[in-house]
């Protein structure tokens, strides 16, 4: 195996951009949450947005190739669901590039989440809180649809997990 430090590992995986919102990585979502090396392997810790979630299977040959380019031979990906993954996970940079993307990014909750969809979120395209939900599913499931009556754009949000 190449010898390669964790900071390179890490940039690298830094650059695999999450399969359902490309303008943000595995990494700034908080999805890859662990990185080791043992003997010749590199083993990624990896936590799905939801345990169920589709894109999985692409996420995990994304980081195998990744890691294969650059000279890595044994690649595992565990799944750890345990804690589950949180809206809280996602770093800084991130929010801003889903508001750019048109996703307006969920509140932090520090822990102490509650189900719920508030008519007040804040439209990712003009910053007005004069919006509504307009389905409390959308795409995914981690999403919801809201209405913005001031620009009048449909949009998406991020629930808060």
């Amino acid at each position: 195996m190449v010898k390669l430090a964790f900071d390179d590992i890490w940039r690298a995986l830094d650059e695999i951009a999450d399969p359902e919102i490309p303008v943000v990585s595995l990494v700034e979502m908080g999805i890859v949450r662990d990185v080791q090396i043992q003997n010749d392997a590199v083993i990624v810790s990896m936590t799905p947005t939801f345990a169920g979630c589709p894109a999985f299977e692409q996420m995990r040959a994304a980081i195998v190739e990744k890691l294969r380019a650059l000279g890595v031979e044994r690649v595992e990906v565990k799944i750890v669901l345990t804690p589950p993954w949180s809206s809280d996970w996602i770093a800084e940079s991130a929010r801003a590039k889903l508001k750019s993307f048109g996703l307006a990014p969920p509140p932090q909750h520090g822990g102490n989440v509650q189900l719920f969809f508030p008519d007040a979120v804040a439209c990712p395209y003009c910053n007005s809180t004069n919006t509504r939900v307009t389905n409390h599913f959308g795409p995914t499931l981690c999403r919801a649809i809201y209405f913005c009556r001031n620009c009048q754009q449909p949009f998406e949000q991020f629930k808060p997990l």
